[in-house]
């Protein structure tokens, strides 16, 4: 049981990730410029002598370890190359980064941004000011709290009475 509790809310949270937050999009945007990058990157050094970028797979390899700063990406000899491994290097790690803080931010967020929460949000900042309202202000607060008192009442008229199909 706790195990089937434990993989539904693993299944709502990466739900969640996947259409509530820029996850998604911008890792499909992270690896078609890692795709282009290394395949400039082999096309500039192909025919360059003493390159280590011989083949694709090694421009691949290139993208990731010049992406990932661990120091182990062999350095590009022409002036192309070297221009296309900084700009990959400065938008790649933007990417990446940006992309786990917009995650992050996105997801933790949300509750926040929901409407109702909004709402109560506002009522609640506008409730703190009563001593600065006029009483202009004030009658027009008692009729909007006196329809939302009247709209409730009529929500749960509503849902007491039975359903036609029951």
């Amino acid at each position: 049981m706790k195990r089937k509790r434990r993989y539904r809310r693993l299944a709502i949270f990466v739900k969640d990730i996947w259409t509530h937050t820029p996850f998604v999009r911008m890792v499909l945007l992270l690896i078609t410029l890692w795709l282009i990058s290394a395949a400039s990157m082999y096309l500039a050094e192909a025919d360059v002598r003493g390159a280590a970028i011989t083949s694709f797979g090694k421009a691949l390899y290139w993208g990731v370890a010049a992406f990932s700063t661990a120091g182990i990406a062999d350095t590009p000899r022409s002036a192309l190359a070297l221009a296309i491994g900084g700009i990959w290097i400065v938008v790649g790690s933007m990417l990446f980064f940006g992309t786990i803080v917009a995650t992050i931010t996105t997801y933790f967020m949300r509750p926040m941004q929901r409407p109702g929460k909004r709402i109560i949000d506002t009522i609640e900042y506008n409730l703190e000011q009563l001593n600065e309202l006029t009483l202009e202000e004030l009658d027009l607060l008692k009729e909007t709290v006196d329809g939302l008192i009247e709209h409730v009442e009529h929500l749960k008229v509503k849902q007491a009475q039975p359903q036609g199909g029951e």
